[in-house]
Parts: C-alpha cells; structure tokens; sequence
C-alpha cells in the first residue's frame, strides 16, 4: 500500500510563486488531477475582510494556478469556486482578499454556487462511513432528511482545495476538510455544527464519489491561532504544504501547530474510516524537514460569540438549538454575528493585528497585490 504524501516546503515571499509549484510537484499533484475534467479551485473566504491567516491568499491562489498552466492544465477548465454563507460576504471577501484580480490577471472564470443559473441536485451517497451499514452515513441524512443538496457543476469536476493554516472555536483546526463545508453545502450548513466532525467525515467520502480529483495546497505563510477562524493571533511561520490526501495534510498541519492530529475527532474518524491517513508516523514528508517544528499554536480559547454557540450546540440550551437556529427566528443568530465580528471585534482588536501584520514581509506582499 502507499503511503500518503505531504510536501511541505518553507518559502520566502520573493519565491513563493516557485516554491507553491515545487510543493505540487513534490506531493504529484498531476496524478490526482486529470487534466481533460474541469477543476474547481475552492477558495477559502472565512471572513469578508483581509485578516491573516483568515481566507486564502493571493499569492496561494496565483502560484496555484501558474503551476497548472505551467503543466499543461487548459486555463478554459480551471476556474475559481465560491459559495454562500449567512454571515460572510463571499463578493465582498474576493475583493478585500485580492482574489479577483488574480483569476482575472490569468484571464480564469470566476463561478459563485449560489448564483442564477447554478443549479443544485439532491445527491444520494453510496458510502459506508458508519459502523452501521444501513444508515450509510453518519450525520448528513438525518440533517437533512429531504435530501443532501450539492452543486450540479462540482460532480465530476476535480476540486483544488485552498485552506490556510488556522485554529478553528468548533474543530480545533480548519484545513482542507473543512473547506469542503464551505462548498459543497448550501448556506444552511450551520444546522451541522453540533455534529461538524462527523459532517465533515461525510462530505469527504462525497467528495471521493463526485470529484474525478482531490488535491489540496495549504497555504501557513500566515497562521492564526486562538478563536478561529476570525479572531485569530497572527503568526508568520511561512510555510506551504500539498498534497492528495485530504486527512494527511490535515494531520501534518495539525502536528506543525502543536496538536496531536488523531485526537481531533474528525481526523480519528476519517482514519479510521479509511479515507485518508491522519498518523504522522506512517505519513511522507516530501521537502523540508519539520521533524522539530511545533508552533505552539492554541485552540479551544472562545470569544463572547462562539461561548453562545457552545451553550446551543453543546451546553444547556442544546434543548432550544431548532427553534433557535431552524425556525424564522434564526436571523437574530446572522444579526448577533455581525455585530460582534464586524463592529465590535474587528474595529476595536483586529484592525490593530491588521497594522502589525501588514509590516512584516508577508504583510508588503500582500499590498504588492492589486485590488481592494
């Protein structure tokens, strides 16, 4: 059996378009691509402002897809992938993030899922991830009892997963698992919070019955810990990982930023499941040693709004989490959102995080940028 490969290769911002090409090629990213499918590059929008660590950066997106173009990929089947959430604008997000411009500059389509003309199908998984064979799955049906709705245009299309290195208040760490939550559901996904592991664990073996390929190329130049995927501490350890193991890359990032990976539920589960490999030890590290990085990153510290959440999806008002979050009323949940993040959190400690990161080296690439 082979073993899983993660390229991970420390880079430099007056190299990372090279380097960002050098890490797809480590982990053989080509073997995972056909290059007669369409492909989705799933940009990562966590927030509609520029924050680090937050969203997929645009030098991530622009080395990304000269790679492909380098190799041979046709730019007419590759284009950017957003979709829809409640509390994130995804159009504000590509401007303040400088996505657009890049997808423009190599003259690539730019599709929103949730716009005129996208159409969305009641998918029926074929997988066995639960112990019990005829449930199927383990969370989604049951969310969803009317059907699994996923985007026509992502079946059958290779997708190119575009996380960042980050903490996340639910899931410990964010990563190219959970990337997949932002795409193939629709802006109802927050209904899976209180099961996100075991969603998560579904989505992948969807993703493996839809996509004819799965690579993911994560971007650590920029790392954030604390209450993510928003309200981050910034770091700088400057690194790139890829690779065609979703549950592998997961898993070294998670052991670079100081976790033990198979303590996270939904990488235990995903190993043992079978859908990629989430033990460091039986994992190939293609590129530089990382054997004594440990960021010493932290997860599991709240902010005022993600103890609320908590308190719904897992604490004493467990009782309430459908009137509060499925009924008409759900909006006070959008509203409250906003306004801690956007104009109380932001304004009052992020813009100050904002400044100090945009001096480091990092921080002047990414106002090399066009845009905004």
């Amino acid at each position: 059996m082979n073993r899983s490969v993660v390229a991970v290769v420390k880079t430099r911002p007056e190299s990372m378009l090279q380097d960002c090409g050098r890490a797809m090629r480590l982990a053989r990213y080509q073997d995972f691509l056909p290059r007669d499918k369409p492909l989705a590059l799933k940009i990562n929008i966590s927030w509609h402002y520029w924050y680090p660590a937050c969203s997929t950066t645009p030098w991530q997106l622009e080395g990304v897809i000269r790679t492909l173009l380098e190799d041979g990929y046709p730019a007419e089947l590759i284009y950017g992938c957003q979709n829809r959430t409640v509390v994130v604008s995804a159009k504000r997000g590509e401007r303040e993030n400088k996505h657009h411009p890049v997808l423009e500059k190599y003259g690539l389509r730019n599709i929103h899922l949730y716009e005129k003309g996208e159409e969305w199908i009641t998918y029926n998984p074929k997988g066995k991830t639960c112990p019990e064979p005829s449930r199927g799955m383990l969370v989604l049906p049951d969310i969803y009892p009317k059907g699994i709705q996923i985007p026509r245009r992502l079946v059958d299309s290779s997708i190119l997963h575009l996380p960042t290195m980050k903490t996340h208040v639910f899931t410990t760490i964010t990563g190219a698992m959970k990337n997949a939550f932002g795409g193939l559901l629709h802006e109802r996904r927050h209904w899976t919070h209180s099961v996100i592991h075991e969603t998560l664990v579904d989505l992948l073996v969807i993703q493996k019955e839809i996509h004819s390929g799965i690579f993911a190329v994560m971007d650590a130049t920029f790392a954030g810990d604390g209450p993510g995927p928003r309200c981050m501490r910034v770091h700088t350890p400057g690194y790139l990982l890829a690779s065609g193991d979703q549950v592998a890359i997961d898993a070294v990032a998670a052991k670079m930023m100081g976790f033990d990976p198979l303590a996270i539920p939904f990488l235990r589960l995903a190993h043992d499941a079978g859908l990629g490999c989430g033990d460091p030890k039986e994992i190939e590290i293609a590129g530089d040693d990382i054997s004594d990085i440990n960021l010493h990153l932290e997860a599991h510290q709240n902010t005022f709004a993600s103890r609320g959440q908590k308190l719904i999806y897992w604490g004493p008002l467990k009782c309430l989490e459908r009137f509060l979050l499925r009924s008409p009323i759900a909006c006070w949940s959008y509203i409250a959102s906003r306004l801690y993040h956007d104009l109380y959190w932001y304004r009052l400690i992020g813009k100050k995080r904002v400044k100090r990161a945009l001096k480091t080296d990092w921080g002047r690439l990414f106002q090399a940028y066009p845009g905004r």
